[in-house]
């Protein structure tokens, strides 16, 4: 049983903006610090977003991060959007659940706790948390790829995963996903949430060819005009817009993200699905943008445009096109060390070191 929309309109409610007030006291500390202004870029940038979602100068020194995971096949796949093997999908999962795929490997580099749900994948897969809602999604470009009462089931998901993370101490969340087709599904939220121009925010995922990728465009534009998601979305229709396009990993990496905006914890995005997800959750409660860090570039376009509605710009720049919750990870040293910055230099008026 999900969520209903009533709870999940009380829960956006319970997300208020990070405080200007906290926001200004993390400029006035940077200002303080002992090196000349501006000059640890976008660290200092992220020091300061942890002040607002903290509401607390210095911040708090994340030291309890966990990635969590979640899995689910699409039926969009049957439109032919990516070279691989579905039953990939599972496989990658129990990968990660086991810790030999890449996010595993990264989190571990920095104690990063890595959880697997399997949200709705075709078959279970083995070592990772059973919680499907269905075996799949529908496939879009026939009808909606979900019922608004199965994305909020996935939405819940992700909600509970979140909340028992943080009362078990987590105190920074990296959202992350499985799921082979599903860069298809976030170029369609992207378009639908951003109003960009879907060829400029379809990617080719895991190596479509130059043919494939043109096909993917079609398809995208044909499951928005099936499901009627530009008028959804004029609606303010975020469920709507989830349930017609959307995967019920983006709609639990969605849950994730309120419910942790919720309790003042940050999230570190990860690549387009986790990209994807966020524009749901902020379409469901703008305050949550604020309570977002954005972990890596990325190669896909529709990182772009979620970075630039959502107004955060990615700490890394390596290229990197695996997803799983890889390039969030990568990013949480850089995010801690904001943090240390902060907390532990030195300050002009504290150490009577000269200002120019």
């Amino acid at each position: 049983m999900g969520i209903t929309p009533a709870e999940l309109s009380a829960l956006a409610a319970r997300i208020t903006p990070v405080e200007e007030t906290w926001l200004q006291a993390g400029r006035a500390r940077q200002d303080d610090l002992t090196k000349p202004p501006g000059s640890l870029g976008e660290l200092e940038a992220v020091g300061i977003r942890l002040c607002g979602i903290a509401a607390q100068c210095p911040p708090p020194v994340p030291s309890h991060p966990r990635v969590i995971v979640f899995a689910a096949d699409h039926g969009v796949y049957a439109q032919g959007v990516t070279p691989w093997p579905q039953e990939v999908s599972v496989q990658m999962a129990a990968g990660i659940a086991i810790g030999f795929a890449g996010v595993s490997v990264i989190s571990r580099a920095f104690g990063a706790e890595v959880e697997v749900f399997d949200v709705g994948l075709l078959q279970h897969a083995e070592g990772t948390t059973d919680r499907r809602i269905a075996a799949g999604t529908a496939d879009f470009t026939q009808g909606p790829a979900m019922t608004r009462e199965q994305a909020l089931a996935a939405v819940s998901v992700g909600i509970e995963a979140a909340d028992a993370a943080i009362d078990a101490g987590t105190d920074v969340l990296v959202p992350g996903e499985v799921g082979l087709s599903n860069t298809t599904p976030a170029a369609a939220l992207t378009a639908a949430l951003t109003g960009a121009n879907v060829a400029e925010v379809t990617g080719r995922g895991a190596g479509a060819d130059d043919e494939m990728l043109a096909h993917k465009v079609s398809v995208i534009q044909q499951g928005l005009e099936t499901g009627r998601v530009a008028e959804l979305a004029a609606q303010g229709d975020a469920l709507g817009v989830l349930a017609a396009v959307g995967g019920f990993e983006h709609a639990a990496m969605a849950g994730l993200m309120l419910a942790a905006a919720a309790r003042r914890v940050p999230v570190v995005l990860d690549g387009v699905v986790s990209c994807s997800a966020a524009l749901v959750a902020r379409a469901f409660a703008p305050s949550v943008a604020g309570y977002l860090i954005a972990g890596h570039a990325g190669v896909e376009p529709a990182i772009t445009a979620a970075h630039e509605a959502l107004g955060i710009r990615g700490l890394v720049d390596l290229g990197l096109r695996l997803g799983e919750g890889s390039g969030g990870a990568l990013a949480l040293p850089i995010v801690r060390a904001a943090a240390l910055v902060m907390n532990e230099m030195g300050t002009f008026s504290g150490q009577g070191v000269s200002k120019a």
